[in-house]
């Protein structure tokens, strides 16, 4: 099952590796957007896409753009209407 992770170099970043880790126990592919000074590898299951560095309040601006581009492109490999999505799913996670 691939995994898309965004991954700023933040306070909560340490917290994000461990869940990374059990997505990779559980045989999940992670594709991982990630700052540029995070120390997060590609390697076996995991594939990392360097972003820029980490701009504080503005990092979810520059994180939110690859998103939606991948967002876009899947839509249209798989054949689905960008502008009428359908059963729309959304997931959060609470600590």
């Amino acid at each position: 099952m691939p995994v898309v992770t965004v991954a700023p170099n933040d306070e909560l970043l340490e917290k994000l590796k461990s869940n990374m880790q059990e997505v990779q126990a559980r045989g999940g592919q992670l594709y991982v957007f990630a700052d540029a000074h995070t120390n997060i590898q590609s390697g076996d299951g995991i594939h990392v896409i360097r972003m820029p560095e980490n701009y504080g309040n503005l990092s979810p601006i520059l994180h939110v753009v690859p998103l939606q581009l991948l967002a876009y492109h899947t839509a249209l490999v798989i054949g689905t209407d960008v502008d009428k999505p359908r059963n729309l799913a959304k997931s959060v996670t609470v600590e």
